[in-house]
């Protein structure tokens, strides 16, 4: 299985790592050179310098025999039309983007975008783990 992982940040080379171990072929993006260093000395996947957005990079890593696409880098709007040029204009039936915006979030999953949105993740686990609490009247006086 082969994978394109744009954005390599803390999520994006995280993930590259993980789907590394697991046994995909991975590819990483990023605009900046110093990005390689996340992936650590011992990274056997490709690493390409350049813009996601970018069709004749996007060919260069390989998006036209990937397997899946995952858009992390730190923007919204990129993230947005890269999974959409990776879906439409690829043919990528398994695209994955991070959307920090929960609205932005749900309006582009329900047009088919496979979106997931860590603040919305966010505010589940933190409103869960409020409720969990064992709270007790406080004394005033």
């Amino acid at each position: 299985m082969k994978a394109l992982v744009i954005g390599c940040g803390r999520v994006g080379s995280s993930l590259a790592l993980e789907l590394d171990r697991a046994g995909w072929e991975v590819t990483a993006i990023d605009e900046r050179e110093e990005a390689l260093a996340r992936l650590g000395e011992n990274w056997t996947g490709g690493f390409v310098v350049g813009h996601g957005m970018d069709a004749k990079l996007l060919r260069e890593a390989g998006i036209e025999e990937a397997d899946a696409v995952v858009v992390a880098t730190n923007g919204d709007n990129t993230n947005i039309v890269v999974g959409q040029v990776a879906q439409k204009m690829f043919g990528i039936d398994c695209v994955v983007v991070r959307v920090l915006d929960p609205k932005r979030a749900e309006f582009y999953a329900s047009h088919g975008l496979r979106t997931v949105c860590p603040t919305s993740s966010a505010i589940t686990v933190l409103s869960e783990a409020v409720r969990a609490c064992e709270v007790r009247p406080r004394l005033v006086g």
